[in-house]
């Protein structure tokens, strides 16, 4: 694990996949958090109100940290959180400004794409810092992993923070936590509850992925994911059985899943079959169909997604992935 006293820069010599012009450069985590830095919140996709925010800037105070609320909440264009032109601007002056520490996306849904080409990333690869969300987000998490082998935080986002935390369920009380503990360096305990299906093996590699769908709008585009020696995590929500399946054929035809050192399938909340027109497979057919030429373990019903229970993930960080016979056990290497 990363130590919680990290206050600069931490690097890490992973040798890349030769595919691209950043593969030799040193994987990068930026500065963990301590009490007394600023989180900024944007909102670079869909829209959300001040007063939704609350529960979790009180939550993110009591853990000691201040808050800069950008110019994008409260803000709309129809779905989005502001227009094109507003989001751009609000992340980008989070991005710049050197007295914010970590950016929290206030939300998901759908605009990240609409700006990821405009953002001027160059003072933020000078000093990098941890950008948060997931869904939509997976844009950004694309971005920096990839292209600039930088680290970034998948979790909840403001939109999940519960109004009581006496009353929330504790599987999504201790997925808010564990963005504390992902942005204070310390570790996360996973508890990932096993499934007959997973199959066996010890995995080691950096940690990416995300949203399955928005994987696949990336492929062939400057944010394309690169896989090679990773462990892939994927999720997805409100997507039918064949689109599922769909997206795995073009996770395998584009070689993504051919030298993984391990593969994550979170929540997936499946749409059902139209009457009539069902596609006669679950989501466990579809991925031990895909991967079954390769040796790799595979770990079903891991906690993340679009569920309560979604706990954060460092992607771009080095973790390891063991499953045995009656456990599963993740963590960072």
């Amino acid at each position: 694990m990363g130590s919680p006293l990290l206050v600069a820069t931490q690097w890490q010599s992973v040798p890349g996949s030769k595919t691209g012009i950043l593969d030799d450069i040193p994987w990068r985590i930026p500065p963990y958090l301590k009490p007394g830095d600023t989180i900024g919140i944007t909102c670079p996709a869909g829209f959300m109100e001040l007063a939704e925010l609350q529960p979790a800037i009180e939550t993110m105070k009591g853990w000691g940290f201040n808050l800069r609320i950008g110019k994008t909440v409260g803000a709309r264009d129809f779905i989005f959180g502001g227009t094109d032109a507003e989001r751009l601007s609000d992340m980008q002056e989070m991005l710049d400004d050197p007295t914010i520490r970590a950016i929290m996306c206030a939300r998901g849904g759908y605009g990240c794409v609409r700006i990821i080409d405009q953002l001027d990333f160059r003072n933020f690869i000078e000093k990098p810092k941890w950008i948060i969300g997931f869904s939509d987000i997976t844009v950004l998490h694309a971005e920096l992993n990839h292209r600039f082998h930088i680290a970034s935080i998948h979790s909840k986002m403001c939109n999940s923070f519960p109004d009581h935390s006496q009353q929330a369920e504790k599987g999504q009380w201790e997925s808010i936590l564990s963005i504390q503990l992902a942005l204070t360096g310390k570790p996360i305990e996973y508890p990932v509850i096993y499934d007959p299906a997973n199959r066996r093996g010890l995995g080691q590699g950096i940690l990416a992925g995300g949203n399955l769908k928005t994987i696949e709008t990336l492929a062939g585009s400057a944010s394309d994911l690169r896989t090679d020696g990773m462990i892939l995590f994927l999720e997805d929500v409100g997507e039918y059985l064949y689109s599922i399946d769909r997206m795995f054929y073009n996770l395998k035809r584009t070689g993504k899943l051919d030298r993984l050192n391990g593969l994550l399938i979170g929540a997936f909340r499946v749409k059902p079959d139209d009457p009539g027109d069902e596609f006669g497979r679950s989501v466990y057919n579809i991925v031990l169909d895909q991967v079954a030429a390769y040796k790799y373990p595979v770990c079903f019903n891991f906690p993340v997604g679009h569920v309560k229970t979604n706990y954060a993930l460092k992607c771009g960080v080095k973790h390891e992935l063991n499953i045995s016979s009656d456990r599963v056990v993740f963590k960072e290497s």
